[in-house]
């Protein structure tokens, strides 16, 4: 099954590639950035209309990482979210709709869709399909931005690789609170408060709620040599006044400083590469309240290289290590020493050299295609050397009408 699945995988990519045009491919660093981020700015041409829309992603994701940390698992299904948009002013926005997902043969769905290792969910469920509200007001002044309701969350945070696990995009449920975006000459600031776990008194779960901070400076050209130096924290709480639980109050967190180098040859209309990339993180975990991880600290280091060829075919190379102990509240559990399979098992050191390629093409800006193959390779002294392996195919479409005014 597991040679199927890959001859499978690499037959798609070989059947495509010789097909693409580089003058007609629309191509972007990795294939979750094209798949998974949304445009922010407000466009004067929305200005009094009313347009209903369409944002959907199906996909088929397969990931054979059984080992000590984790289990594997597969994910075929898609999320559907209709939508009215309105821009009353050329400084705000409107979209109310409702986000619907769905995983093929399922029928019963958790109160909360978010994957997350520990107790804090709600026992409640829906039956059928997993159904919430959408809306989003964004208000915006120059260079910044202010997002209430459902704000623009995951991929668009663009957090490095340990700290969020891009593939959530596929299982997450939108993110929902308030978030200010700063966009400048030389820094990116993105600063949001996500509400996962609202309670009212005598609920018998604990309110939860992430706070995030994204901020980039940057110095260079993006159009030949950029350098960049993120600076991420993420902060869960969980528990409050009116928790019932037993729990008691959580506090746990995230960060990673980090320096990053792209560049992008001069003619990359002539040149087979059209980017290229290096990044050094330095991360760190830390349990300030609670007892969910069985260590208060942790450190680790990441490091990748990355090549965007004009065909759409991108290669990743990376390595994962933690001397110790690290946790992480987002991450893929291979990029850490705490096991989501076996609980409450650290492991005492990891390391992860993994390799990825990705496919990614732009029928236009609305219709977009993608599949990626991921590779790793987790070992530590307690746990023996073994390649685990990941494949997907996506596919997200946002078609949309204008309603009112009608033209003619």
């Amino acid at each position: 099954m597991k040679r199927l699945l890959l001859l499978l995988i690499f037959s798609f990519f070989h059947l495509l590639t010789p097909h693409l045009s580089p003058l007609t491919s629309r191509v972007q660093a990795q294939v979750w950035d094209s798949l998974a981020t949304e445009p922010i700015r407000i466009d004067s041409a929305e200005v009094g209309r009313l347009r209903a829309g369409v944002d959907a992603l199906a996909f088929f994701q397969n990931n054979e990482y059984s080992c000590d940390l984790m289990k594997g698992y597969t994910l075929p299904g898609a999320w559907l979210r209709p939508q009215l948009t309105y821009a009353p002013l050329p400084q705000v926005r409107i979209a109310v709709g409702a986000h619907l997902m769905l995983y093929e043969g399922a029928n019963r769905y958790p109160n909360y869709a978010y994957h997350d290792v520990t107790q804090w969910k709600g026992h409640q469920y829906q039956r059928g399909i997993h159904a919430l509200p959408f809306l989003r007001l964004q208000a915006q002044l120059r260079n910044t931005t202010i997002v209430l309701g459902d704000i623009y969350g995951a991929q668009n945070h663009h957090l490095v690789l340990p700290l969020f696990n891009p593939e959530q995009t596929l299982s997450a449920d939108p993110e929902m609170g308030l978030q200010l975006l700063v966009d400048r000459k030389h820094e990116h600031l993105d600063l949001w408060i996500n509400w996962q776990s609202y309670i009212f008194d005598l609920d018998t779960h604990q309110e939860a709620f992430t706070v995030g901070l994204s901020n980039t400076l940057r110095w260079g050209d993006a159009r030949r040599l950029l350098w960049e130096v993120p600076l991420q924290v993420i902060l869960q709480h969980r528990g409050g006044e009116q928790d019932t639980t037993a729990m008691g109050v959580q506090t746990l967190g995230n960060g990673a400083l980090g320096l990053r180098l792209t560049h992008s040859p001069a003619s990359a209309a002539e040149s087979l590469l059209t980017r290229l990339s290096g990044e050094v993180n330095l991360l760190g975990s830390l349990q300030q309240h609670g007892h969910l991880w069985p260590f208060r600290t942790g450190f680790a280091v990441h490091t990748a290289l990355r090549a965007q060829s004009r065909y759409g075919i991108g290669l990743e190379l990376g390595y994962f290590g933690a001397p110790r102990q690290y946790a992480n509240l987002f991450g893929l559990p291979l990029f850490g020493t705490l096991s989501i399979k076996h609980d409450g098992l650290a492991l005492r050191g990891i390391h992860t050299p993994y390799a990825t390629a990705s496919y990614s093409h732009s029928f236009t800006p609305a219709y977009r295609l993608g599949a990626q193959i991921d590779l790793y390779n987790p070992h530590s002294r307690s746990m023996s050397s073994s390649v685990k392996w990941g494949v997907g195919v996506y596919l997200r479409v946002r078609p949309d009408f204008l309603i009112w005014p009608r033209k003619g």
